[in-house]
């Protein structure tokens, strides 16, 4: 339910009011007096992205929150297959009231087996309208021309019939602009009685900034990010057309803003005759009552926070020139570090030239620190910032603001860095009330304005500090909670458009998931049945996009990037499937084989879901009890199947090419290739190899009847009680409930892990056998390790709590 709480940081006032006759989708339902309109295509994600921010659950507990949480319950009903939009709207007279608008289709409400929901129609009505109790939640809903319209207000309701009611041109243009592959989008006008600035000076309203904003935002674990524009129709009355006819140039403030401060804000410019003619124009003034000489060579002005102390800073292309500015105020009080500050008498002229940007106007001594001139009044402060900049202790030199920046464009109209301190007074000053959350760890927050043509450009993060992490050490990066408690282990899949590594993982529900590395869900999809073994990737239409591909116990899926099934899949099988879809591609040009293990049966399909009539294997003696696998050895292919006292060594059609000449009593482990030969082991625990001539060798391991077994083509792992043998070496662990051992090779290394399910621990080896540092962790599945972003550390994924998954990096 947290998905709500992101409401509360964006209640704006937005009307809606000129004329249309024909609406076709949700935005020309949007009620007059709206006060913000939120916008997400994947109700789902959004609710998980939402519950899994850290930011977001600090404010769980606070008032605004639980009732907006309990008002809006009734959205929890919903599965909407496309937008959804939540409107909400504050009559003057009225409290808040809220919208659902979204495409109607016959899944997107059941309440059939809901407690405590009773439903009626309304009664007096010229149109058809269902009054909705939910819990203690009441809500009115229609269909109007296939558009579901839900609101907590009935007169809301009876004026969606109102064919008369056209949408805003304006606000129709705004909503095109906002993107369906983030967390949210969210429509505002700055005109409200609710949020009143995103700045630290009163002075800097919301409602004088601009007039429209439209924005895109992605929530994940530890930040949010936002991306957009923003727009003011008049040229003179919005404070963001100052920077008309100015051009952005590269922010260098945060350079000798010291790291201890509560943070800066920074304006730029090309041409300071510009801004100062816009100036003019906004403050309705025929000049500026300064002499603005000093001005003349500077590109951007920053204002630095400490408490209640404020410091001017002047970035300037031409140092001696602004010094020659300056020539009647170089009366020098002091010298502090070899640096010498001078007095000022001019206290009042930043306020004067460049209110309501800086209200600060006691500015009674400077500095010059290289290319930045330092206005302030407190000496310690102006000694602080010259210390800061010399031992390079500045906000620039920040791992959280490296990291934060990463993420923000050089250049910037207008920019704001604050810190977690700041941030609270932002956000609580646009409430009643105190909010009493705790943002110590969100060390930078940063929000931008690049002005173009007629518009702004939009960027903001939220983020959570990360302290660069030890050499070696192991750190938890994301822990992500689902709505129910996991069914299998989690594992990657390649992101085909970023080539970066994404989770994939089932819950007991049966939904599967897709999850990005920052733990955001971009969907999730019920399934007819648990997935059977490991999650496959084909590439189905050569174009280098890949699909997912496994069986459940009755169906076979192949689905695309984007949850939906790709046509004629899945299969629908009435006998039982009994091992894992096996994925073979002979000859790596993506004519895949899909082999179907049902019993003792083994049936191939083409990607177009037909048989392979060339395929004519008929059935094993007895069941099968391996997922059938695909070998090259040389130049000749070799395909294994496997009963508990059989190996079947075929050709691509089917028909035996390797006989072995011994039978053995085999385990269900599965079988590889090993030293060129197939290897697996009997249940006595003896390693049983065939050669490519149908030669048997057995060896004894000294494993138990209860082993696991992997290997490479050179290497070999095996589990048996608490002893872990890698290649040649065998260590004992502590007595559990191990599960098989995990083989990766990654950057020329060879990884190997375990898991003791007893006590919640992963165990990581290297290749010699020798514990990593700082392993074990806690988790409670097998791994799996990747590199799975862009940067040289390895991930590796695991099950955490019954309901959650775990992202851990080595460093």
């Amino acid at each position: 339910m947290r998905f709500f709480c992101f409401s509360l940081l964006l209640l704006l006032t937005f009307s809606c009011t000129n004329t249309k006759t024909n609406r076709f989708q949700p935005i020309d339902y949007i009620p007059e007096n709206t006060s913000v309109v939120l916008k997400t295509s994947n109700l789902e994600s959004l609710k998980s992205s939402i519950n899994n921010s850290d930011l977001l659950k600090k404010f769980s507990k606070t008032k605004p929150y639980t009732k907006l949480e309990s008002q809006l319950e009734p959205i929890t009903l919903l599965k909407p297959k496309g937008d959804l939009l939540i409107c909400f709207s504050k009559p003057e007279t009225d409290s808040l009231k809220y919208t659902v608008i979204t495409k109607y289709d016959k899944q997107l409400v059941k309440t059939d087996s809901l407690p405590n929901y009773h439903e009626e129609q309304v009664a007096n009505s010229k149109q058809s309208i269902t009054k909705s109790t939910y819990n203690k939640s009441t809500f009115y809903s229609t269909v109007i021309d296939s558009m579901f319209i839900a609101s907590s207000s009935l007169n809301i309701i009876e004026g969606a019939f109102n064919n008369n009611i056209t949408q805003n041109e304006e606000l129709e243009k705004i909503y095109n602009t906002t993107s369906n592959d983030r967390t949210l989008s969210a429509l505002l006008k700055a005109e409200n009685p609710v949020l009143k600035s995103f700045f630290i000076e009163d002075t800097l309203a919301l409602s004088s900034f601009t007039n429209y904003l439209a924005v895109d935002i992605d929530v994940s674990q530890n930040e949010i990010y936002i991306n957009g524009i923003t727009k003011a129709n008049d040229s003179t009355e919005s404070l963001i057309n100052i920077f008309k006819n100015t051009v952005a140039q590269e922010n260098q403030i945060q350079n000798i803003t010291p790291s201890n401060t509560d943070g800066f804000l920074s304006f730029t410019f090309r041409n300071f005759e510009n801004l100062k003619t816009n100036l003019k124009a906004y403050k309705k003034q025929d000049s500026i009552p300064t002499n603005t000489e000093l001005f003349n060579n500077t590109v951007e002005v920053g204002v630095i926070y400490q408490d209640n102390d404020r410091a001017i800073v002047l970035n300037s292309i031409d140092v001696i020139a602004t010094e020659d500015a300056l020539i009647s105020e170089q009366n020098i009080i002091d010298t502090f570090r070899e640096t010498e500050i001078y007095s000022f008498s001019k206290s009042d002229m930043f306020s004067n030239t460049f209110s309501p940007l800086i209200t600060f106007n006691n500015a009674t001594k400077y500095c010059i620190l290289d290319n930045f001139f330092v206005f302030a009044d407190n000496m310690d402060f102006i000694q602080s910032i010259i210390t800061n900049y010399q031992n390079k202790t500045t906000l620039n030199e920040k791992d959280v603001f490296i990291q934060a920046k990463e993420q923000l464009v050089d250049a910037s109209s207008l920019m704001l860095v604050v810190n977690p301190t700041t941030l609270k007074q932002v956000v609580s000053k646009n409430f009643n009330e105190d909010l009493n959350i705790n943002v110590d760890d969100y060390n930078i927050s940063a929000l931008q304005f690049i002005y173009d043509n007629n518009f702004s450009h939009v960027n903001g993060i939220i983020k959570k500090g990360k302290a660069r992490a030890e050499e070696n050490a192991v750190s938890e990066e994301l822990n992500i909670k689902l709505d129910n408690d996991i069914l299998n282990s989690p594992q990657f899949v390649k992101n085909h458009i970023t080539g970066e590594k994404e989770i994939v993982v089932q819950d007991i529900k049966n939904n599967l998931y897709l999850i990005s590395n920052k733990g955001k869900i971009h969907w999730k999809k019920q399934l007819q049945g648990a997935v059977l073994g490991h999650i496959e990737q084909i590439d189905i239409y050569k174009n280098g996009r890949l699909q997912l591909t496994f069986a459940t116990p009755n169906r076979v899926y192949i689905i695309d990037r984007n949850g939906k099934d790709v046509s004629p899949f899945p299969m629908k099988f009435n006998d039982k499937i009994t091992q894992p879809l096996a994925v073979f591609d002979y000859d790596n040009n993506k004519n895949y084989r899909l082999l179907v293990t049902q019993g003792k049966h083994v049936l191939m399909y083409n990607d177009d879901a037909k048989l392979v009539k060339g395929f004519t294997f008929k059935s094993a003696d007895d069941a099968i009890i391996t997922t059938p696998k695909h070998f090259r050895i040389g130049t000749k292919d070799y395909i294994v199947l496997k009963t508990t006292d059989k190996l079947y060594i075929l050709d691509r059609t089917g028909k035996t090419r390797v006989k072995p000449k011994t039978s053995y009593a085999y385990s269900t482990e599965p079988v590889f290739v090993y030293n060129n030969t197939f290897t697996t082991t009997g249940v006595n625990g003896h390693l049983i190899s065939v050669d490519t001539k149908g030669n048997v060798a057995s060896r004894n391991l000294n494993l138990s009847e209860k082993h696991t077994l992997t290997t490479s083509t050179k290497s070999l792992v095996a589990q048996s009680e608490n002893k872990l043998t890698i290649k040649s070496k065998t260590i004992e662990l502590d007595y559990g409930n191990y599960t098989a051992p995990g083989f990766f090779y990654l950057n020329d290394k060879i990884y190997i892990s375990i898991t003791d399910l007893q006590t919640h621990k992963i165990y990581l080896f290297d290749s010699q056998a020798k514990l990593l540092p700082n392993f074990p962790v806690y988790g409670n599945s097998p791994i799996e390790l990747d590199n799975i972003n862009k940067d040289r550390n390895l991930e590796f994924v695991t099950k955490g709590e019954s309901n959650s998954i775990l992202l851990y990096q080595l460093n």
